[in-house]
């Protein structure tokens, strides 16, 4: 297939194109700037240049393309607070992609949040999450003669090639402040993945997965914060230590809103599927190889 790339000078999409290409495939990836285009022309891509502001642009790749595999998101305006914003500018993006593929019976690859494969108790937190309309948006689509898909990314996606996710920025805040940090009595879980086995997923359900599918992309249903903090802990040498509540904020930053989540996540329904199964390092594991505590 010939597959349009959002995002394509990302993390995911830095092991995603790779493994499109491996496959066959032939990958047009989306870049903004000169640095992004360079670096999707090196992952082995073609480049189309443009941004997510650029509707005509985007309409035009997608009707160009045997199918969609969208990973851009506006981080910028999560960044500074404007999520609902930013959410609102990937719907936007969505639909446009729609307008194209409606009955088309291309894939339309997006990421979400679903409650799907066995993950009921995500409900509450997706009615909540500003993204949860584009989500709503990719079951219409299935409608409409596109073959739609959300994968649902853990919190931790995890490798040598993660700069900015929840590790990084952990290890960041504990190196700043002396201390590895965790809140309450830190069992709260992430899920996690490796970069490598997501883009092993992603590539499978390109090829396999069926209209309006809900997937999980997590290699590990649950790894408890403060074993993430322990990790840390022992590679940098300095305490693991409670960080009460009314200090959250002060030690944290804004990630304190992110380190109390319990996110646990199952995906066998998604493994039975599409026969996938992760081989990579799990996350503790990944943190004990050290490449996270390199060049510092």
């Amino acid at each position: 297939m010939r597959v349009f790339v959002t995002g394509a000078s990302g993390h995911i999409a830095s092991a995603v194109i790779p493994e499109l290409l491996g496959a066959g495939h032939e990958v047009v990836g989306l870049a903004r700037s000169e640095n992004s285009a360079a670096a999707v022309k090196a992952l082995g891509a073609e480049v189309r240049r443009g941004d997510l502001n650029d509707l005509d642009g985007l309409r035009a790749a997608a009707a160009d393309a045997d199918a969609v595999v969208h990973l851009a998101f506006d981080h910028a305006a999560m960044a500074a607070g404007d999520m609902a914003g930013a959410a609102a500018t990937d719907l936007t993006v969505v639909r446009a992609f729609g307008e194209v593929l409606a009955g088309t019976g291309k894939a339309l690859m997006g990421i979400g949040m679903g409650h799907g494969d066995g993950n009921e108790h995500l409900g509450a937190q997706y009615g909540a999450n500003p993204r949860s309309a584009t989500g709503r948006l990719f079951g219409e689509l299935a409608e409409q003669g596109i073959r739609s898909v959300l994968v649902g990314i853990p919190p931790v996606v995890h490798s040598t090639r993660d700069r900015a996710g929840f590790l990084p920025m952990l290890i960041g805040i504990a190196r700043t402040t002396g201390v590895s940090g965790y809140v309450g009595d830190g069992t709260n879980r992430w899920s996690a993945v490796h970069t490598l086995d997501l883009a092993r997923l992603y590539r499978l359900a390109l090829e396999k997965a069926p209209a309006g599918a809900e997937l999980h992309a997590a290699a590990e249903e649950g790894v408890a914060v403060r074993e993430i903090a322990e990790a840390i802990g022992r590679r940098l040498g300095i305490p693991v230590e409670n960080v009460p509540e009314d200090r959250r904020a002060e030690h944290f930053g804004f990630f304190g809103a992110f380190v109390s989540l319990d996110v646990p996540v199952r995906s066998e329904r998604t493994r039975e599927l599409l026969g996938w199964e992760p081989v990579e390092a799990g996350l503790v594991a990944d943190l004990e190889e050290g490449h996270y505590f390199e060049g510092e």
